[in-house]
């Protein structure tokens, strides 16, 4: 059968592309429907186009199932996550977040500290999904209380979650983008602060720029005085309530690995519900389950701390699941492959590689739905592209994990979008354009690429 296997050209390629580009755009724009329909239908397409490559249908299936291992980790996490929030809202833990949040924080410094705080919480941890998971959640709340809209607060959050995850050593992302270029960790690290940087600062800036719009309303006033008294009369508050994300952070900085950390810290907060708030088991269970009702009667508090449970996840990893499915069949027959590899012949000059490899991370986030194949691909694809042009190995994996890290969130039916999307209660359409250094940094990878500067040469 493999001798009779026909090698997909460019143009077979693109069917199932172009195929999936239309679903979206109809069902999603037109129809106003979600996503997961387009791209069970792209995952048929791209399967149709497999058969006519004369891959038997044992193949195509196991590239579907590959596809979806490659996030089987990140949906569990998604579904803990989903439990997670669920106990800490019925053990009182986001609520007192909120609660010692909104007393500490003002509306016009609140953008650029969510930032600053999401930031060093990712560095610490190396995973961008945790820190949204747990203190992500609570700045939501909080952002709400200082009448802020959800998409900025979400937009910020996703900056600093980012930037520590793509710096810290302890990422996994971290350390695929320099294991695929070829060179080693500390040097792709060292070699990330120039692009981060400068994207770093002008974040900041944007954000505190943002803040002084929301600075002084007496709306946000009552506001955060309504939200202080409701929560304080329904739940018990203390400081000790902030203990569990202070363990479960310590934990992942300590190498425990993100899965056994968040469901320890759902155990805690089961514990601190029946503890603290009184709750009981059954409570606890279907806080865990279904997600946390408030009935506060307080509209703004409800609508902010009814969410959570394994079920209210269960969308997103159908999502997740349909996504993946179309990626897998994609890569297993070679078809991600060659749309890669047909952008070489127009690469000339450096800034053309960079910008290239850019939009290949970009394309492949779209398509493949999944961070490590937005790596992975391009990086092997560029590698002695980058190589030819005597450009040090640093340069590849700094532009793998400027562009292929820093988009995936950007991305509904990414895994890290949905996720995302899913924990913050915002789509990432909707946020996309206050992630500003999500949006910056790849732009400032290519202006590099252009003027040469920190494109550093091979040491022959």
């Amino acid at each position: 059968m493999k001798a009779d296997r026909k090698e997909p050209s460019v143009g077979l390629a693109l069917i199932p592309v172009i195929f999936l580009i239309g679903a979206l755009f109809t069902i999603i724009v037109i129809l106003k429907q979600t996503a997961h329909i387009p791209l069970i239908l792209g995952a048929s397409a791209a399967a149709g186009v497999a058969v006519y490559l004369k891959y038997p249908w044992k193949e195509i299936q196991d590239g579907i199932v590959n596809g979806i291992n490659l996030a089987m980790a990140a949906i569990l996490i998604l579904i803990v996550v989903g439990t997670l929030i669920g106990t800490w809202i019925s053990g009182g833990i986001v609520p007192a977040m909120i609660y010692y949040g909104l007393k500490a924080l003002s509306p016009g410094i609140f953008l650029a500290a969510t930032m600053v705080i999401c930031s060093i919480i990712s560095l610490g941890t190396g995973s961008s999904w945790s820190t949204a998971g747990t203190v992500g959640v609570a700045l939501i709340g909080v952002g709400q209380g200082l009448n802020i809209p959800v998409p900025m607060v979400a937009g910020a959050i996703i900056s600093g979650a980012y930037f520590g995850d793509k710096m810290s050593p302890l990422s996994d992302t971290t350390n695929l983008a320099p294991a695929v270029a070829g060179t080693d960790l500390f040097s792709h690290i060292r070699h990330m602060v120039y692009t981060a940087t400068p994207g770093y600062i002008i974040a900041l800036v944007l954000y505190a720029y943002l803040g002084t719009k929301f600075s002084g309303g007496a709306l946000t006033s009552q506001n955060i005085e309504t939200m202080l008294s409701t929560i304080k009369a329904n739940f018990f508050i203390h400081p000790v309530l902030l203990l569990p994300p202070l363990l479960v952070i310590v934990m992942v900085i300590f190498k425990t690995p993100p899965l056994p950390a968040l469901l320890g810290g759902t155990l805690m907060g089961g514990i601190f519900a029946v503890v603290t708030q009184s709750k009981s088991l059954g409570d606890v269970i279907q806080a865990a389950h279904s997600g946390y009702i408030s009935e506060t009667g307080v509209a703004m508090v409800d609508e902010l701390l009814s969410r959570g449970g394994l079920l209210s996840m269960m969308e997103t990893v159908a999502l997740i699941i349909c996504a993946l499915s179309f990626g897998g069949i994609m890569e297993k027959t070679g078809m991600l492959r060659v749309l890669a590899g047909a952008l070489l012949k127009y690469v000339k000059r450096t800034g053309t590689l960079v910008t290239t490899v850019v939009f290949s991370c970009i394309g492949m986030n779209i398509l493949a739905a999944d961070q490590y194949i937005a790596i992975v691909v391009p990086g092997r694809m560029f590698k002695s592209a980058f190589e030819a042009k005597g450009l040090h190995p640093k340069n590849l994996s700094r532009v793998l994990e400027n562009s292929g890290t820093l988009t995936s969130p950007l991305i509904p039916w990414n895994s890290c979008g949905a996720f995302m999307g899913a924990t913050l209660m915002v789509s990432p359409f909707a946020y996309l354009p206050y992630a500003y250094l999500n949006l910056l940094v790849p732009l400032i990878s290519i202006f590099f690429g252009y003027t040469g500067i920190t494109m550093a040469k091979i040491d022959k």
